[in-house]
């Protein structure tokens, strides 16, 4: 397998713009940038966290999800297949990665994320 680390945790909610409020005065994460209202990322100690719009979530994801990084999705969609685990889409999204959005044998939605060759981690 090719999991390297727990890249972030996101949470999937209508209202980006005002549970991003709460998140920042009650619980002091730090923002980072947001893509619209679709997607908000803030810094929360070394670790990161988002909120995403349901247009921006894949269908399966609802409520907390956690997004691992991954160096090869398709040996990763391999042993996820093998082990018990079903594929259930995958996104490419350009110059930012691509992701596999995947349930684990118990049903619980994760997924893996795949940095373009050449880009440098964060």
């Amino acid at each position: 397998m090719a999991i390297t680390k727990l890249r972030l945790a996101y949470h999937v909610h209508d209202d980006v713009a005002a549970l991003s409020a709460f998140y920042e005065k009650a619980l002091g994460f730090e923002y980072l940038f947001q893509d619209a209202d679709r997607w908000l990322e803030m810094k929360v100690g070394d670790a990161r966290f988002a909120l995403a719009s349901r247009a921006e979530a894949a269908e399966a994801c609802r409520g907390p999800v956690l997004v691992f990084d991954s160096d090869d999705l398709e040996a990763d969609a391999d042993a996820i297949r093998r082990h018990g685990g079903e594929v259930t889409g995958q996104r490419d999204m350009g110059a930012h990665g691509r992701t596999l959005t995947a349930r684990d044998p118990s049903g619980t939605v994760f997924q893996l994320f795949a940095r373009p060759k050449g880009r440098h981690p964060t």
